[in-house]
């Protein structure tokens, strides 16, 4: 039986306001990134989401990204690669940190936003990351973008290397992410999302937007916890996954 990693993003509230049902999500998931403090989170929410990811048995990583809490981390910004191997560095200790508190244990390192996606194209950036990750904790797993400069500087670093794909988000034709301000960009509803997530994993391809197959290795499937549909989506994905066989479960031990 084949398996395969379910993941979301989650801890991406701040201070009094709120972003996803956190713990409905960690019901349904198996390895959690949590955000750390960067583009959303903070140290109680941090504290809080890996008390609960511990409870349930969800494995959990770093979710780094651009200090850009007014726009979510999703803006670009520019940074030198020194730079960003230190704003990697910081959240990844915070987290460890925050995890340790709580009692749970940090397994993975995954990048957020503008930061994930200008890396996917940018070697320097790419690997600036994971010098970063590896230079905290080299024992830590670089949860990748299939296909992507972040999946190869894991590799060139020597780190153990999990790669991902997006099950609400469409592709480009060179197995890039299609800008969100695009048409498509991003797929709510559920069963289009399982069925397609389904598709890529028993194919071992990204499908892009035109129906073109990019090959590539998929260990994790990411559901994005702070839209209004992630727990329906994330729930008939896995239902969709078990009913075919896929064993799900974390690619790092809790």
């Amino acid at each position: 039986m084949r398996s395969v990693d379910l993941n979301c993003d989650c801890g991406e509230g701040f201070g009094a306001y709120a972003m996803g049902d956190d713990e409905a999500m960690l019901d349904i998931v198996t390895s959690a990134n949590v955000a750390c403090g960067f583009h959303a989170g903070d140290p109680n929410i941090m504290a809080e989401t890996f008390r609960l990811a511990k409870a349930k048995g969800v494995a959990v990583g770093a979710h780094p990204s651009f200090p850009d809490l007014q726009g979510f981390g999703r803006r670009r910004m520019s940074y030198t690669t020194a730079e960003i191997e230190r704003l990697v560095a910081y959240q990844i200790g915070a987290a460890q940190a925050l995890a340790a508190l709580a009692g749970h244990k940090l397994t993975h390192v995954k990048v957020h936003g503008a930061l994930s996606n200008m890396a996917m194209e940018d070697h320097a950036m790419a690997q600036a990351i994971a010098r970063a990750a590896k230079a905290v904790d080299r024992n830590l797993v670089f949860l990748a973008i299939a296909g992507t400069e972040l999946e190869r500087a894991g590799e060139k670093e020597n780190l153990a290397v999990a790669r991902e794909i997006f099950a609400d988000r469409a592709y480009t034709d060179q197995g890039l992410l299609v800008p969100r301000s695009a048409e498509g960009a991003v797929i709510r509803d559920a069963e289009v999302a399982a069925a397609r997530a389904l598709d890529m994993v028993a194919e071992n391809a990204v499908i892009a937007q035109s129906g073109k197959r990019i090959p590539v290795g998929i260990d994790s499937i990411c559901v994005h916890g702070d839209t209004p549909d992630a727990v329906a989506m994330a729930k008939t994905l896995r239902q969709r996954l078990e009913a075919a066989s896929f064993q799900v479960k974390a690619f790092a031990s809790v």
